[in-house]
């Protein structure tokens, strides 16, 4: 198996959500359990609430909300399906791919920073 932290730096998987959402607290099981198959990467939970400052300007519309990140280049943002698979291969994908494309919105590029600080 791939490590998520090579060649092309630290993956980070961070789930934006909220307390309030029925979806997001059913998913934390499953988020949980793909964190512990990629040991190397850095899970990250964020309630969008409780953690606002961590993730202004960038608005939520959907749960969950997956951010992940390749040595500190945001590769993926957006809405998915709170099914294991999904997760499970869209991290796989960031971790593997040997030199991935960064998004191009400069607030995604802030939010990581803050995430990694």
């Amino acid at each position: 198996m791939h490590s998520p932290s090579s060649p092309t730096g630290p993956l980070l998987v961070a789930c934006l959500c909220a307390a309030w959402c029925g979806s997001c607290r059913e998913y934390r099981p499953t988020f949980d359990s793909v964190e512990a198959a990629f040991p190397e990467a850095t899970f990250r939970w964020i309630d969008i609430e409780d953690e606002s400052d961590l993730v202004d300007p960038l608005d939520v519309e959907n749960f969950p909300t997956l951010l992940i990140a390749v040595g500190g280049m945001p590769v993926f943002y957006g809405p998915l399906t709170p099914h294991r698979e999904t997760l499970v291969r869209l991290v796989r994908t960031h971790a593997d791919a040997p030199v991935p494309a960064a998004l191009p919105s400069p607030d995604v590029h802030r939010v990581v920073q803050r995430l990694l600080a």
